[in-house]
């Protein structure tokens, strides 16, 4: 069975939102553009309290899902919500 690049991205989601839920943080998939390979998140909660802790997060996140699903090419942010 082949997964369209959004089932994917929420599978990988699914797998890293236990981590930061056990740091006081939380992630919401906004949505994925398949055609420019770029996935939209909104990160909350204590993690995101630092403008440097949010990029660092967004890193990590983005290294995870493009590690999984190889057509993304990029992770934005939406403004976080403490």
């Amino acid at each position: 069975m082949v997964l369209k690049i959004g089932k994917k991205v929420a599978r990988v989601i699914e797998l890293i939102r236990p981590a930061l839920e056990a740091d006081g943080g939380k992630i919401e998939l906004l949505r994925v553009d398949e055609n420019r390979g770029i996935v939209h998140v909104k990160f909350m909660g204590k993690c995101v309290r630092t403008p440097q802790a949010l990029e660092a997060l967004r890193n990590g996140v983005e290294e995870a899902i493009k590690k999984e699903v190889p057509q993304v090419r990029e992770v934005q942010t939406a403004s976080p919500k403490a």
